[in-house]
């Protein structure tokens, strides 16, 4: 057998620079010798043996043996074709045999069963050449809208399988139809990297080269953001290299070792979790993400990746009561910060952008490599998320004592490059889906999540929106579950789906309301009108008011009939939408001083409304 994986390759892979990995990793259908079979290559450092089992070889080990250099095995299978399942049968260095599935699987069988499938990733005939000619990794001045999806739970047919999952070419043309009615720009995936247990989300992953096969074979994956990129959809997918499950078929003590995982007992799990954390130190371990982050981009022309719990990795100490510090003694894990630059570059020159889920204040988080910081194209707003919600939840009678909080979210609103979040995390395990996060009556809850989303389309940042919360569904999200889709048709929440849609329409036709990496694209008109619970801004040009937006957003129950805003201009303002529905026409601003601004236009604001309107050219 002529070994694949050459000397140049071993190099590259142990200095963890290798970035076409997935190219000589896992299975390949390949012909040796005028032979058809399948060539096998395997990282497992400290193993004794390792062998090839499949049905061939009637799943024995020992037949199909692989041979070892320097941490590296290798195999050529005769009569293995693309379909077949597999495992390697590992002898560890601690003398115990373990059956593994392949790191480096393209495809895996459907959960509970967990062989690794053989895949043939290069056959597939894409289709989406003028969406890749045209689309920037940059999307600073770009819009960006995004609808976050569980795939599993967005439709179901039980007439098809015992779970009712849809496969991924049905699911890619309900998801994209919808998202294009709804006018959003991106769709975020939840859960597509292999995962055994359906609870986890697809945040506790075994198969970080290889789609979920609840939907369907890989091809299908292609498939479906072939179907987005031709219907002008961006795909995003969630990426977890904080973490792996401890299922024993997985990558925990992969060789008998601590292979992927810390060997430090005080960092090699995340207690709260029950998972392993990844060994970032080691090029190998550091590579082989990487590596998967851009297999994802390169085979199957994603558009971003959206990097989960990003704190957990840079803090040494997050959920651990002991933990262990770094060499300076501090609790910055400097391997994670080297990572994450690494990961970053990568991801951006392959074409794509790449997120931070952050919860932490750790700074430079979207400063890009050459500066200093991380590199991140966007990082999740948690902090947005967490004091608006809170505001929220609160008796309108009791917000103006929380106004500053509330109003407070535009003070760091430009330290990074934000993606404002109502995600998936914020309507589950109690914590109430977002109508039922609104006090009062069912009028004042829909009228309140109405202003709670205009104001999210006016403050500065990306948008992001969980599935079901733009009609209001009344339960919270779970997995094994449909979304209310019934709801949908219901003109309470109808009313709810169609602002969200307008408002959606508003963000992408109005450049000031996308182009916000520049503080001086947001002016408060108003941000101390706490008794009131009132709040009036304005969307803009860095340098002019031409196309400028106002927002008044009134978050009580409470009618006003004369309200007044200070303008920047005379002239009429034309009022481009209004929460409740009817159409105002506009108002003339008259030459008087208001919110210490030479104009002012007065019109009722009722209860729960919210309204933009347009400033003169």
């Amino acid at each position: 057998m002529e070994r694949v994986f050459t000397q140049f390759d071993l190099d590259l892979f142990h200095i963890g620079e290798h970035y076409r990995l997935y190219e000589k990793m896992g299975a390949h259908p390949s012909v040796e010798g005028g032979v058809s079979g399948v060539h096998f290559t395997l990282w497992a450092p400290n193993a004794r043996a390792v062998s090839v089992l499949c049905e061939r070889n009637g799943w024995c080990g020992g037949v199909d043996k692989m041979t070892s250099c320097d941490g590296v095995w290798e195999c050529f299978v005769p009569g293995v074709k693309e379909g077949d399942t597999y495992r390697y049968r590992v002898e560890g260095a601690d003398g115990i045999t373990r059956d593994k599935s392949d790191p480096y699987a393209f495809c895996s069988e459907l959960r509970p069963s967990n062989a690794s499938v053989v895949e043939n990733t290069d056959n597939y005939v894409w289709h989406d050449e003028k969406w890749l000619s045209s689309r920037r990794s940059d999307l600073t001045n770009e819009p960006m809208n995004v609808y976050e999806v569980h795939l599993g739970s967005f439709k179901k047919d039980y007439r098809l399988n015992k779970d009712g999952f849809l496969d991924y070419e049905q699911l890619a043309r309900e998801l994209c139809e919808y998202v294009k009615y709804m006018n959003y720009t991106h769709v975020e995936l939840m859960g597509i990297c292999e995962y055994p247990f359906d609870g986890s989300w697809g945040y506790q992953v075994t198969g970080y080269y290889s789609p979920t096969r609840r939907y369907g074979a890989p091809r299908g994956f292609a498939k479906l953001v072939d179907i987005m990129h031709e219907n002008g959809i961006g795909v995003i997918l969630d990426f977890v290299p904080a973490h792996f499950c401890t299922d024993s078929f997985g990558l925990e003590n992969f060789d008998g070792t601590p292979t992927y995982e810390y060997a430090d007992p005080l960092r090699a799990e995340y207690p709260e979790w029950g998972t392993k954390a990844f060994d970032l130190g080691k090029n190998e371990v550091s590579l082989f993400l990487v590596d998967a982050a851009l297999f994802w981009i390169n085979k199957y022309h994603v558009d971003g990746l959206r990097v989960d719990a990003v704190a957990a990795m840079l803090f040494q100490s997050f959920g651990r009561s002991q933990w262990r510090p770094n060499k300076d003694g501090g609790d910055i894990n400097y391997e994670s910060v080297a990572f994450f630059k690494k990961l970053t570059s990568k991801v951006k020159e392959a074409g794509a952008f790449i997120v931070a889920e952050d919860s932490s204040i750790y700074s430079g988080i979207t400063t890009p490599v050459e500066y200093g910081g991380l590199g991140f194209d966007f990082k999740w707003s948690l902090g947005w998320m967490n004091d608006t919600l809170e505001y929220i939840k609160k008796d309108p009678i009791y917000r103006k004592y929380h106004h500053e909080k509330f109003v407070h979210t535009l003070d760091y609103a430009f330290l990074e490059k934000f993606i404002l979040v109502l995600s998936h995390d914020e309507v589950v395990h109690l914590k109430k889906p977002m109508i039922y996060k609104c006090p009062g009556n069912m009028q004042d809850k829909f009228g309140c999540l109405k202003t709670l989303y205009t104001h999210m389309t006016g403050h500065p940042g990306k948008k992001l929106l969980f599935m079901g919360q733009e009609f209001a569904q009344t339960s919270e999200w779970d997995e094994n579950t449909i979304i209310q889709w019934e709801y949908a048709s219901i003109p309470e929440h109808r009313s709810v789906m169609d602002c969200v849609r307008v408002l959606n329409d508003i963000y992408r036709s109005h450049p000031v309301l996308y182009r916000d990496g520049d503080s001086r694209t947001f002016e408060w008109i108003n941000r101390n009108d706490a008794w009131r619970s009132i709040i009036s801004y304005i969307r803009k040009p860095v340098d002019s008011y031409d196309g400028a937006l106002v927002f008044a957003c009134n978050f009580t129950p409470v009618d006003h009939g004369e309200y007044s805003v200070g303008v920047p201009r005379a002239g009429e303002y034309k009022f481009i939408f209004g929460t409740l529905g009817d159409m105002r026409g506009s108002v003339v601003a008259t030459a008087e001083e208001c919110d210490g601004r030479p104009y002012r236009i007065t019109f009722p604001l009722r209860a729960y409304e919210s309204v933009i309107l347009e400033v003169p050219q």
